[in-house]
């Protein structure tokens, strides 16, 4: 468990009347009672320090006339501007500084209210660190300092963000109270998270929580990814073959773009195996200029998928809203352009912004501590301009994708439906009763196909929202997207039965309405 710091910044007139031993301050007012952190900061202001010195706690005199600083421990700074120290030292012309170290655990947080401004100035999160800066000088209290003060929180890169908040009392007998962010301004440094405030109180940051995985649950997702992406290599690999096959035998534009994609799902999970088992044969503090190249295939590889996806259920919109006439001039060459135009522009421009290299994932172990994994992905390095680049391309990116698919998922639905009960508005006349009495037309089918478009569209990656609430969660999202290329493999075997039974039978409206959203 992190340790919590609490800096208290008082004035002493005489150190002869401190009463009391530092040591016991903390577990004395916790004891007390209610409001043990206003005890904390009126006693830990005469207590005597016992020793030469004590672990994360800091006792010293300063000018007022001069600023302050400060360092408890090393993870942990405060700088107190001279205007501070004058508005509190009273009478007298020195300032009696006092840091100490206290376990997060004795904030409790109090029930949510239900006002909207209590909402917006409470945040909710973890405590970095479980360290908690306590600022206060002298028997003043401090509010509205023309200079804040700044209390500096280093980190060693295994967060992305934070929020510094402070400790408000919510006013109960049972000392409770909540994180708000009134009057404190967060900057994010890649060593350091600083946090200005222009009053004195209990601060903190807080990040947000992240499920952690430990080095168990690691290693079975490590073997189900490894298993599931090689059976995705062989089948995707079978897959391409089988569209090959069918767009001789009948050229079509849908299976033209079931290559591309097949094509791109093959990279990916050609290229994710290769950073993996490159970096396994690297020694853990060596890098090399082959794991920027494969970090580079892997991120164009997961680009070129997605923009394949998006194209898949581009053309399958333009198959409905048209009536299933698409008649563009150089129509695949355009869509060619985007599908992999779009990735290698990407890849080129971070390639030159040098992003690519080796990514450190640590891991929770009670056993092995500092646990951590490696694959050739993006640096762990890699400077905080770059951090937006990521996020666009690997998160933003993909989000934009699964969520229009998914629209176009429900409009599928929506014409299944109407053709199943006689109202759609797909072609021209259609023999509803006719329809209806087919025996091939029913809800067993249509469920899936409408599974099986869900694949082909890239709905499963939108089981990545799972992973940051359940461990379950994770590991529904690894077996569905590692075995995307099996997935493929079954609707191509779909799609071959589909034209070879178009090619004993003769075609009506109907038809070549399903036939055409089975191909696409």
């Amino acid at each position: 468990m992190w340790i919590t710091l609490s800096l208290v910044t008082v004035v002493c007139f005489s150190t002869s009347q401190a009463g009391g031993f530092c040591e016991n301050v903390l577990s004395e007012c916790v004891e007390s009672g209610a409001s043990w952190t206003r005890c904390y900061e009126d006693r830990i202001a005469t207590c005597r320090p016992r020793g030469r010195s004590m672990p994360g706690f800091k006792h010293l005199t300063v000018d007022s006339l001069q600023e302050a600083n400060v360092s408890p421990t090393f993870q942990h700074r405060v700088h107190i501007p001279s205007s501070a120290l004058q508005r509190s030292r009273g009478n007298v012309s020195e300032v009696l500084v006092v840091a100490s170290v206290i376990n997060s655990t004795y904030f409790k947080l109090s029930p949510p209210r239900r006002s909207r401004l209590g909402q917006f100035r409470r945040r909710e999160g973890v405590v970095f660190r479980g360290s908690v800066l306590s600022v206060r000088a002298g028997n003043v209290i401090l509010r509205d300092l023309p200079q804040p003060i700044k209390l500096i929180f280093s980190h060693d890169k295994e967060v992305e963000n934070g929020t510094c908040v402070f400790w408000q009392e919510s006013g109960t007998e049972d000392g409770t109270g909540y994180w708000s962010i009134e009057g404190c301004e967060t900057t994010k440094t890649a060593e350091e998270f600083i946090c200005s405030c222009n009053h004195l109180s209990f601060f903190a940051v807080l990040v947000n929580p992240q499920l952690s995985v430990s080095k168990s649950h690691a290693e079975e997702l490590s073997y189900i990814t490894y298993i599931g992406s090689a059976l995705s290599i062989v089948f995707t690999f079978i897959s391409l073959i089988i569209y090959i096959c069918l767009h001789r035998r009948r050229p079509e534009k849908a299976t033209r773009l079931h290559m591309q994609l097949t094509g791109a799902m093959l990279c990916l999970h050609l290229s994710f195996l290769l950073c993996c088992f490159w970096v396994w044969l690297l020694n853990e503090n060596e890098d090399s200029s082959v794991c920027l190249v494969l970090g580079l295939f892997l991120h164009w590889s997961l680009l070129a998928t997605f923009s394949w996806t998006a194209l898949e259920g581009f053309h399958l919109y333009l198959l409905l809203s048209r009536v299933f006439n698409i008649d563009f001039r150089r129509y695949l060459l355009k869509l060619s352009l985007v599908g992999w135009g779009f990735p290698t522009l990407v890849a080129a421009i971070c390639g030159i912004s040098g992003v690519y290299g080796k990514y450190t994932l640590r891991l929770r172990d009670s056993k092995i501590p500092n646990t951590t994994a490696h694959i050739c992905w993006m640096s762990s390095e890699f400077p905080q301009k770059h951090l937006l680049v990521s996020y666009i391309t690997t998160v933003a990116f993909p989000s934009l994708v699964v969520l229009f698919n998914a629209c176009i998922m429900g409009l599928v639905v929506f014409k299944l439906y109407g053709i199943r009960t006689g109202t759609g508005s797909i072609g021209n006349r259609v023999d509803w009763k006719k329809i209806k009495n087919d025996k091939g037309w029913n809800l067993w089918k249509d469920s899936v196909k409408v599974l099986g478009l869900s694949f082909v569209l890239g709905l499963p990656w939108g089981f990545s929202s799972t992973t940051y609430i359940s461990l379950p969660g994770i590991y529904v999202f690894t077996i569905f997207n590692s075995l995307q290329g099996v997935f493929i493999f079954l609707w191509s075997v779909a799609l071959t039965r589909r034209s070879h039974s178009d090619n004993n039978s003769s075609y009506n409206c109907h038809k070549k309405t399903t036939a055409s959203l089975n191909s696409s």
